[in-house]
């Protein structure tokens, strides 16, 4: 019984045909949205050559596209609104292997890449597993789409239609209730909110200074959406009935970090677009016009990471306290982003040099006042 048992499981994670159909049809889909669709043409950060790419903002529309085709074929019958819960783990599989296989081919064309522009100039150590797991290339193309920024809107994208799979089989199934309810609003309103201020994705870490390798791609197509969502699987199989104390400190909680990640976002974005621009109602200071030191960024150097752990945290806590598996997204991504503010401030350190300590001391708290 046992054996039979691990056959049929190790069995689930044999994608199969009709998954990777479903994988590359929604990618397909995002590519051919994001070059057709009217978006805001936002210029990027200035490279270290004094290049600067442009990206078309529209990953709004395609997502309110994706769903009205979405809610059509559910009404024609061509598919069901729990498709993706019912098949998640194939799902999984198959987005896994496609990620294993694409850093490996960024690998590859990264090292023959004769390119000095500094998105497509290779950076490589000569170590296989570092090079792949970090990448070789800052912003790799394809046909004209940026991989990097490509791959972020479709890990989000998932992550909500992940999300809307799993509210289905519960409603269906009757199980329906406020945990799920908060679950789900905090988690739209948190993705749809991302594609409203896409734009400010172009000013972030990832976009900035990570290259494109394992690490990003399977955090963004695999881990994002795949794990994001524990919670809601969580959901589905557990009932919790949460006190009404509970959901409105839940909800404060949502609204602080909601606050707090979009404004210190925004503030930073703005400021590198038009430096006098008014933070608070006021001049913004920052450190030889270029480290801001008003606003969210005057009270830690990451406050955004912060705003971003208040947000997590408030995923989880519809869950309930009788399980630790919930709460899998907040604590890893604690450990994420105290390891990103390190490697941030290390970066920053060599490139502002005394300027980096001059802030450091007016700012002198990392991500949260007092404590860290």
């Amino acid at each position: 019984m046992a054996a039979a048992a691990a056959v049929d499981a190790l069995a689930l994670l044999v994608p199969s045909w009709s998954a990777a159909v479903v994988l590359l049809s929604y990618l397909g889909y995002l590519a051919a949205a994001g070059a057709l669709l009217p978006g805001k043409l936002v210029a990027g950060a200035i490279l270290p050559d004094s290049s600067r790419l442009h990206y078309r903002c529209n990953g709004l529309l395609s997502l309110l596209l994706l769903l009205g085709f979405s809610a059509l074929g559910i009404y024609m019958g061509w598919m069901t609104p729990t498709v993706v819960a019912d098949h998640g783990i194939e799902l999984l599989s198959a987005t896994f292997i496609f990620s294993v296989i694409v850093s490996i081919m960024l690998y590859c064309v990264g090292l023959r890449s004769r390119h000095q522009s500094s998105s497509l100039k290779p950076h490589a150590n000569g170590n296989f597993i570092q090079d792949w797991w970090f990448g070789v290339q800052l912003n790799p193309h394809f046909m004209g789409v940026d991989l990097k920024f490509f791959f972020v809107r479709a890990g989000m994208m998932a992550w909500l239609f992940i999300n809307l799979s799993l509210f289905a089989k519960s409603y269906l199934a009757g199980l329906a209730n406020m945990s799920m309810f908060l679950y789900q609003f905090f988690c739209a309103w948190y993705i749809i909110d991302y594609f409203v201020h896409e734009e400010f994705m172009t000013s972030t870490w990832d976009i900035i200074a990570e290259r494109l390798g394992f690490m990003l791609v399977f955090g963004d197509l695999v881990f994002i959406p795949f794990t994001f969502t524990i919670q809601g699987w969580w959901l589905l199989r557990n009932n919790v009935e949460l006190p009404l104390l509970a959901a409105v400190a839940n909800c404060f909680i949502f609204l602080i970090g909601y606050l707090v990640f979009r404004g210190a976002n925004k503030q930073k974005h703005v400021f590198k677009k038009n430096p006098k621009a008014l933070i608070w109602g006021k001049p913004p200071k920052a450190v030889a016009g270029k480290l801001l030191v008003s606003g969210y960024w005057g009270i830690a150097r990451h406050c955004n990471y912060l705003g971003d752990l208040l947000l997590a945290l408030s995923f989880s806590l519809p869950c309930g306290a009788s399980s630790v598996v919930p709460y899998f997204y907040p604590t890893y991504l604690l450990i994420l982003l105290i390891w990103r503010e390190r490697r941030d401030e290390a970066r920053c350190s060599q490139k502002y040099k005394e300027i980096w300590a001059e802030y450091c001391n007016l700012v002198p708290w990392r991500i949260l006042p007092y404590v860290y």
